[in-house]
C-alpha cells in the first residue's frame, strides 16, 4: 500500500520533491537475513539507520525504484550492498553499479568482498581485463560490476557489454545521482547516458539513486527523469527517502584570508594542531601540488591528488591517507566524492568551491565515525576568478554550436574530426570535447569511430533559454558560497537550508554559534617566508615540436626550427611575482625588483646564449624591450632588435584553441634583421597559449639564429 504525501519542513507543508512510501512491515525473514548481512559488513554492535531496511526491502521484494537523499555518512552502501546479496540469495542477476570516481570503486570492491559479494570494475585504467569480465558474466561468476558514467558514453562499451547486461541485471544503483540534473552542482553529460540503461531494463528490476547533496529542485528532476525513462512507469513504484542533512560530529570554521601567503603562513601554523588526518581542498592542480610542497617544507606530511596523476600513485595517496601515514593529502576535486576514510579528521579548503552544496559535499569525506572533526574554509582573493571560469566554460555559444552543425552537415555521411572542427570554432579542445559529448547524448551528432556526424532525423534545438536559466542559477550558488559564514547564519545551518534540509537547526558547534579557534594573527615571518616560496619556483616551458596547419591538422614541427626548453618566472594567478608582473604592465616600467627576479632566473638557468631579443608587446609597447635592455646590460651581452609586429591582430587570450592561436601569430610578426648566429634568450611578458615564442623563435632560426631560449615573465600554463 503506498501514497504520495509531500516532504513537511518545520510543521509546514513544502512544496512536493517526491514521495516516500507508507510500506507494509519488513518480513521478519527479510529483516532477520538483511540484519546478519550487517552485521557481516559493518560489525556484531552496528543496527540499521532510519529507513536503511525499508529501502532494502523496497529493492528486494517490490522491485521499486528509490531515491535515497542521505546525509554522508549515512550507509547507502550498506543499502545496495545488502540488497545485491539478498536479491542474488534469490536467483536475480547481478547489481551494476554507476560511480563516478576510481577512488569509490577501489572502496566499494574491498567492502563488497566482506559479504562474499564478487565484485569488479571496468573502466579506463583496467582495459585489458574487459574480456575476462566479459567471460565472467556470462558464467554468471560476477555479483556486482562497478562502471564509471563515462563508460555508458564509450560505443565499444555500450555496443558490446551493455545490452547483454541489461538484459541480465538484478539491480540497477546509480551512486551520487544528483549529477544526473543538469540543475546540480556537478552535472556530467555522461549521466544522461542512464536513461538508456532505464529504458533495456526488462520489467522487475530495481533501481536504487543515492546523493547527499540534492536540493528540492535536483530532487524532483531526477525523480521525472527516473519516471520518464521507466519502461513500465505505470507499475513500477517510485520510492523516496529524505533524511536530516546535519553533521554533529563537524565543526566548521571560515578564516578569511584573500592573499596566498597568508593561506600558507595558516596552514603551516595550523595543520599539525587538527585532529587526525585530512583531506586540503585546491581548486587548480597547480595550487595542490604547490600547497603540498609548502606543506612538507615545513614539516607536514602531505601528498598532492589531481585527476591527472597516474593510477599507482593514486591508489598509494589513497592508502597512507587511510593508514594516517600522511597528515593531509592536497587533493582537487578529484577526491571529493567516493572517497571512504571514516576516521577522517579534517577538511580544510585552501580555495572555496563554487556553491555550498558542492562545499557540502567534500567535508562530507570528514567525521563519519568519530566524534570530532573540523572543517575550516580558507576564503581566497583568487575564488571568484577560479569560479567563473568554470562557470563560463559550460555552455558555448549559440553561433559556435551552429558552425560544428553546418559544417556536419556540409560533410554528410564522411563525418569530421575533432581537430577538423576545433579549426573552425574559437573553442578549446576540452569545450568542444565537452560541447560535443553534451550533442551526442541529447540526440544531435553521433561518433563513427574518430569521426563525428549528424545524426539523420534528429529535432534536436540549442535550447538558450534553459542554459540561461542554469547559469543564473550558478551565479546565485556563487554569491551564496561568497555569503557563507558572511551573514552571520549557523554554518551548519546554512548548508542545510541550501539543500532544502527538512529540518535544518543551529549546530551550536560552529564558529557563529560559538567562537573562531583558528582566526588568530599569523607570523609575519612565516608570512614572508610563505611570499618567497611563492616566488621561488620557476617553471620549465616545455618546447613545442608539433604545430596545426591551416586545417587544424597536427604536423612536426622540423628540429632545426623548434625553440629550445625555456623558463618563465611566474604562473598568471599566483600569489609571488604574478602582481608584480601585472603592475608593471599597468605603470608601463617593470620594477627594478622585478629586473633582479629575472635576472637571478636567468643566472641559475644559464642557457648558452650570446644576445637577448624581445617581443614586441601591442598593448605596452616599449615595457618588454627596456626590460631587456636593462637585462642584457647586467649579463653583459647585447640587446639585438629584431623583431617588428606587421599589422594589428586579436589578442591572442580571445584564440581558445591551438589552431586558432597558431593562425593568429602566423605573419604577425617580421624579422627585421640578420639575428646573431650564436643562441639567444627571447623573452615575452605573458605567454598565454606558448604559440607566439614558439613561432616567433622557429622565424628566428629560420633567419639563421643559433639555439632559441624562450623567457616569459608569467605563464598561463
Amino acid at each position: 500500500m503506498r501514497s504520495e504525501i509531500s516532504w513537511r519542513r518545520h510543521g509546514t507543508e513544502s512544496r512536493p520533491a517526491a514521495t516516500y512510501s507508507e510500506r507494509m512491515p519488513v518480513t521478519t525473514d527479510l529483516a532477520t537475513r538483511a540484519t546478519a548481512l550487517l552485521h557481516e559488513l559493518a560489525g556484531p554492535d552496528v543496527t540499521f539507520r532510519e529507513h536503511q531496511l525499508e529501502a532494502i526491502a523496497d529493492l528486494v521484494e517490490d522491485r521499486a525504484r528509490v531515491l535515497c537523499v542521505q546525509r554522508t555518512g549515512w550507509g547507502k552502501s550498506a543499502v545496495y550492498f545488502i540488497a545485491t546479496a539478498l536479491l542474488r540469495e534469490r536467483g536475480a542477476g547481478p547489481t551494476l553499479i554507476v560511480s563516478p570516481l576510481l577512488a569509490l570503486m577501489r572502496n566499494q570492491i574491498a567492502a563488497a568482498q566482506r559479504l562474499g559479494i564478487r565484485a569488479h570494475t571496468v573502466n579506463s585504467t583496467n582495459r585489458d581485463a574487459w574480456d575476462e569480465i566479459c567471460a565472467l558474466l556470462d558464467a554468471d561468476a560476477v555479483d556486482l560490476l562497478l562502471i564509471s558514467p563515462e563508460r555508458l558514453n564509450n560505443p565499444q562499451f555500450r555496443a558490446q557489454m551493455l545490452p547483454a547486461f541489461a538484459q541480465r541485471v538484478g539491480l540497477l544503483v546509480v551512486d551520487e545521482a544528483h549529477c544526473i540534473s543538469d540543475w546540480g552542482h556537478d552535472f556530467r553529460p555522461d549521466y544522461r547516458r542512464i536513461a538508456d540503461m532505464l529504458e533495456r531494463l526488462p520489467d522487475g528490476v530495481g533501481v536504487l539513486c543515492t546523493t547527499a547533496t540534492a536540493n528540492d529542485r535536483v530532487v524532483a528532476d531526477v525523480e521525472e527523469q527516473l519516471r520518464n525513462a521507466s519502461s513500465g512507469s505505470s507499475g513500477t513504484p517510485l520510492v523516496a527517502y529524505r533524511g536530516p542533512l546535519g553533521r554533529s560530529s563537524l565543526r566548521f570554521e571560515v578564516v578569511e584570508l584573500p592573499g596566498q601567503a597568508d593561506r600558507l603562513a595558516w596552514l603551516a601554523t595550523w595543520l599539525n594542531e587538527l585532529p587526525g588526518s585530512g583531506i586540503v581542498y585546491t581548486l587548480t592542480k597547480r595550487d595542490a601540488e604547490q600547497v603540498a610542497d609548502w606543506l612538507n617544507a615545513h614539516g607536514v606530511a602531505a601528498e598532492a591528488y589531481t585527476g591527472e596523476i597516474e593510477t599507482e600513485r593514486r591508489i598509494a595517496v589513497e592508502d597512507r591517507l587511510l593508514a594516517n601515514d600522511l597528515k593531509a593529502v592536497v587533493a582537487t576535486s578529484a577526491l571529493g566524492m567516493g572517497y571512504d576514510k571514516p576516521d577522517l579528521g579534517f577538511v580544510v579548503h585552501y580555495q572555496a568551491p563554487g556553491s555550498v552544496i558542492a562545499y557540502y559535499q567534500q567535508v562530507g569525506r570528514a567525521g563519519r565515525a568519530i566524534d570530532r572533526a573540523e572543517v575550516v574554509l580558507l576564503r581566497g582573493s583568487e575564488d571568484r576568478r577560479i569560479q567563473d571560469f568554470f562557470i563560463e566554460q559550460a555552455f558555448p555559444r549559440r553561433e559556435l554550436v551552429d558552425r560544428v552543425l553546418e559544417h556536419l552537415d556540409e560533410v554528410g555521411s564522411e563525418g569530421a574530426s575533432t581537430p577538423e572542427l576545433t579549426a573552425m570554432v574559437n573553442l578549446g579542445r576540452g569545450r568542444i570535447d565537452a560541447m560535443l559529448k553534451v550533442l551526442d547524448v541529447e540526440g544531435a551528432v553521433s561518433r563513427d569511430g574518430s569521426r563525428w556526424v549528424r545524426e539523420p532525423g534528429s529535432d534536436w534545438a540549442y535550447d538558450a533559454e534553459r542554459y540561461e536559466r542554469i547559469t543564473a542559477l550558478r551565479r546565485r550558488e556563487q554569491a551564496t558560497m561568497a555569503n557563507f559564514g558572511a551573514d552571520r547564519r549557523c554554518l551548519m545551518r546554512a548548508l542545510q537550508e541550501e539543500l532544502d534540509d527538512p529540518e535544518p537547526r543551529d549546530c551550536g558547534r560552529c564558529s557563529i554559534c560559538t567562537a573562531p579557534r583558528y582566526d588568530g594573527p599569523l607570523d609575519a615571518g612565516l608570512v614572508r617566508e610563505a611570499i618567497d616560496h611563492l616566488r621561488s619556483q620557476p617553471l620549465r616551458l616545455d618546447a613545442k615540436k608539433m604545430a596545426p596547419d591551416a586545417e587544424g591538422r597536427m604536423r612536426r614541427i622540423p628540429a632545426e626550427f623548434v625553440v629550445e626548453e625555456g623558463r618563465a618566472l611566474a604562473r598568471l594567478g599566483d600569489g609571488g611575482w604574478a602582481p608584480v608582473v601585472q603592475a608593471g604592465l599597468r605603470e608601463g616600467r617593470f620594477s627594478d625588483e622585478l629586473a633582479d627576479a629575472v635576472d637571478r632566473l636567468v643566472r641559475a638557468w644559464n642557457p648558452p646564449v650570446r644576445y637577448i631579443a624581445a617581443v614586441p608587446s601591442a598593448r605596452h609597447p616599449g615595457v618588454v624591450d627596456d626590460l631587456a635592455r636593462r637585462l642584457a646590460e647586467s649579463l653583459a651581452i647585447p640587446f639585438v632588435a629584431l623583431l617588428q609586429r606587421t599589422g594589428e591582430r586579436p589578442p591572442q587570450r580571445e584564440m581558445a584553441n591551438a589552431a586558432l592561436q597558431a593562425a593568429n601569430v602566423r605573419g604577425a610578426f617580421r624579422v627585421t634583421a640578420e639575428p646573431p648566429p650564436e643562441g639567444g634568450l627571447l623573452l615575452d611578458d605573458l605567454r598565454l597559449s606558448g604559440w607566439t615564442l614558439a613561432m616567433v623563435g622557429g622565424q628566428l632560426r629560420r633567419r639563421g639564429s643559433g639555439p632559441v631560449f624562450p623567457l616569459a615573465l608569467a605563464t598561463a600554463f
